[in-house]
Parts: C-alpha cells; structure tokens; sequence
C-alpha cells in the first residue's frame, strides 16, 4: 500500500505522474505497482485540495480568465447508456487564471452545467480581494454565475468588470481532412460588456487558453487519442488537483522566471516535489474559504455607498465601455475653418499638332 512505501519511491511517482507519465508508464519506470499507484494518487490530490484551500484565498488579483477543458471519465458522452454511471461520460474541468501571476485561483472537475459553474464562480469569488476583470468564452452559464457570484444589495454583477469574449473562426476548418488538427485560421472575436465598466482593449482569453494546453501535456488523462483516460471520477479530480498544485508551485514559469505562487506572493522559493508531498499528506482539513466583502484596486476614483451597496465609479465617456477612470480626457476638436468654395479649373482646348512636318493631302 501508499502508506508504507519508501519517501524517496513515493516521490518518484508523484514526479513521473505531474510530468505527463501514465499510471502504466509510472509503474513500469518505478517499479510500484498500480493500485499502489493510484492510491497515493488519491491520497496527494485529497491533500493538494486541502493546500488550495489553506494558502490560496484574499487574493490581490484584478484580471481572471475563466475557461473550461473537456475531457471524459470511462467513455465519451454520445456512448453513455441509460445504466451508465451518471459520473461517467464527459468530464470538464473548470479553470480560473490570474493574467498576469500566472496563477490557477480556482478549479472544479464536473458536467458542463449551471451547477458546476455556479460552484465554480462561488469558489472564485470566495478567494478574491478586489474587485475583479473577468473573461470567459461564451457559455451561457457564466454570466449568471458571475452575476449571482459577485451581486451587493440583490443587484447582479455590482462587484466585478465582466467581459464576454466570443471567436468565430473559418468555417472550412473541419471541412477537409487534411487540415483537421491545423491551428484555427484568422479568427474574428466579439467582445462584449456584461457587468461593470469593463477594459475591453485588455479582456483577452488567450493566457488561459494556453494553460489548457499545459494541463494536457503534464496530465496524461487529458491527452487526446490515446488509451490513458479516466476511468474513476475520483482519480481524475485527484490527478487535476495534484497538476495545480504542482503548477503553482513547483514548476518555475517560462515567462516570470518563477512560480505563480512566488509571483503572486503566496511563497518565497520555488517547491520540491519532495516539499509538495510532505505538505499534501501533512496539511490538516481546512475549511473552504469564505466570502469577504471586495475593495476596489483603485478606490481613489470611486466612492463607496452607504451600507456596503457598492461604489460610486466615475468612468469616462469616451465612447467605448471600460475606458477606465485612468484615461486620458479626449482633447477638444479644433475649430473648423471657413469654408471655401472651389474655383472650377479652366476648360482645355484640344489643339491638333503638326508632327514631322506631316500635311493632310489636298483634295
């Protein structure tokens, strides 16, 4: 069993299972067999879980982008029959990312649905300090989830600058065979205003779309066309569990030069597998953090109201939502000049020219 297996094996598991190996390839590179296996699986996720919960909460953090990841649990959804397992079947993992720390704030594993996203908005909200700039893609469930998440005094979406990002992209991707797994091709995105005074020039999804595809490439579970997905619900969340907690971590960021938790001031150094897994199965159980009221990144442009009801924001008008109160006023339009009626160019005669001496013939 995990429990008693040697530290220094253990943590070779765990650092062949956060680099992308399967549970097969782990066992055969170790030598630990695969209940032993996906039993410290289980036992360092439940444990990440409780990480999250204790380190990563009154977060400083202005722009998230939300997005989710697909994935599924012992077949695909079009194959799940009526005595299947309601678990069983798609499986989306839901993610929440700091723009620039880099961070993964929150994450649920579950069906696309109004429940799981309004779990998952919940327990981003709940680990916030200020008033957020969110974007997502266009799932119908975000913007009442972000609504009800971040409402003050009934009024929905009073707490956050939200932002709908929709791409459209050529519609010949799929048509042809040949370019089914090419980049999509000059995509046209839409940008729309759903809460607040949003800055539509920054809401971007791109950051976390990459993250998504970080997540497929150190979990094998997510890896598409291949034989390593999930067959147990509670060992997928375990494995997504144990990747963001290795992600915040442990793995130092191309771009910051650090970990998102040192970025983000949650830690000092970088973490050790070694040092993950002592936490993982040492933390105690913690509570999920609590909702706390929000303060504005900003609070010297607004005012805040009476009773906790929210603030009063002086945004510009300058014609495009979510200027910001930080804009440059627009400058006054110089006055026009007199006008001036054109003089019409005088009219050319055609003149006939004599070349080379050339005379028409007498008649």
């Amino acid at each position: 069993m995990g429990n008693v297996l040697a530290w220094e094996r253990r943590v070779a598991v765990v650092c062949h299972l956060v680099e992308g190996a399967s549970v097969n390839a782990t066992a055969r590179m170790t030598g630990v067999s695969k209940p032993t296996i996906l039993s410290l699986l289980l036992q360092s996720g439940e444990g990440c879980d409780r990480i999250h919960d204790a380190r990563v909460h009154s977060l400083a953090i202005r722009d998230v982008e939300i997005d989710e990841l697909w994935s599924f649990i012992q077949k695909k959804q079009r194959r799940v029959g009526p005595a299947d397992p309601p678990h069983w079947g798609d499986a989306y993992a839901f993610l929440a990312m700091a723009r620039t720390q880099k961070l993964l704030i929150a994450y649920r594993v579950g069906k696309r649905d109004e429940q799981n996203t309004r779990a998952f908005v919940a327990d981003l909200r709940a680990r916030l300090a200020v008033v957020p700039a969110i974007t997502s893609d266009g799932f119908t469930a975000y913007p009442t989830a972000v609504g009800e998440s971040f409402a003050i005094d009934g009024q929905a979406g009073a707490a956050v600058d939200y932002v709908v990002l929709l791409k459209e992209f050529n519609g010949r991707r799929f048509k042809d065979d040949s370019v089914r797994y090419e980049p999509p091709r000059e995509p046209v995105m839409h940008k729309r205003g759903v809460y607040g005074a949003p800055d539509l020039d920054r809401a971007s999804t791109s950051h976390i779309e990459r993250a998504n595809l970080t997540v497929r490439m150190h979990i094998r579970r997510f890896t598409r066309l291949c034989n390593g997905y999930s067959k147990s619900l509670p060992h997928h969340k375990a494995a997504v569990s144990l990747h963001v907690a290795f992600y915040n971590w442990c793995r130092v960021h191309e771009t910051l030069r650090v970990t998102p938790a040192m970025e983000a001031g949650l830690t000092d150094h970088v973490w050790t597998v070694d040092e993950l897994l002592r936490e993982a199965l040492g933390a105690p159980v913690q509570e999920k953090p609590r909702v706390r009221p929000l303060r504005l990144p900003d609070p010297g442009t607004a005012k805040e109201l009476p009773g906790g009801r929210g603030w009063l924001r002086a945004v510009p008008s300058t014609g495009k939502a979510g200027a910001g109160p930080t804009a440059a006023p627009t400058p006054p339009r110089p006055p026009e000049a007199p006008a001036v009626r054109p003089v019409a160019a005088p009219r050319r005669r055609w003149v006939q020219m004599d070349l080379f001496g050339w005379k028409p013939p007498e008649k």
